[in-house]
């Protein structure tokens, strides 16, 4: 069962600047695991990541809905879907899979889920971006 649809819901919600407002403090918690994997603070992000899956059960179902014959969903509750997606992401690929933004005017989060652990920017954009500037910057001090 890949998990890595869910981490992407999540994922969403933490870089959504106006969620419902039942989700809210869903948002935030899940930054706070982004903020302290970003940081590099693993065991902070796990135990957060834990009272997520101890406040939020994870309730799987079988279903066939896609034509695809039966296999596993997890159940509508999007704030179990979420705790469950990235706890999955840092079992199978570690807490440093999960990183803020290094463009300084972005700082949203992503999933790097490159073979080389190098992804550092959240788009392709915001890399670019930073790249232009730091071209920029060396041209104004004569590098």
């Amino acid at each position: 069962m890949d998990l890595t649809s869910y981490a992407e819901w999540a994922l969403r919600l933490v870089n959504d600047p106006d969620p419902p407002p039942a989700l809210r403090p869903l948002r935030d918690e899940l930054a706070a695991v982004f903020d302290d994997a970003a940081a590099g603070d693993e065991q902070a992000a796990v135990a957060r990541l834990n009272a997520l899956l101890v406040r939020y059960p994870v309730r799987p179902q079988l279903t066939d809905h896609d034509g695809r014959g039966w296999h596993l969903h997890l159940a509508e509750d999007d704030a179990a879907r979420s705790a469950m997606g990235l706890a999955s992401v840092v079992a199978e690929l570690g807490v440093d899979r999960l990183g803020r933004c290094l463009e300084p005017r972005c700082g949203q989060a992503f999933l790097d889920t490159s073979s080389n652990r190098s992804r550092r920017y959240c788009s392709p954009r915001c890399a670019s971006r930073a790249n232009v500037a730091a071209f920029r910057a060396r041209r104004r001090n004569g590098a």
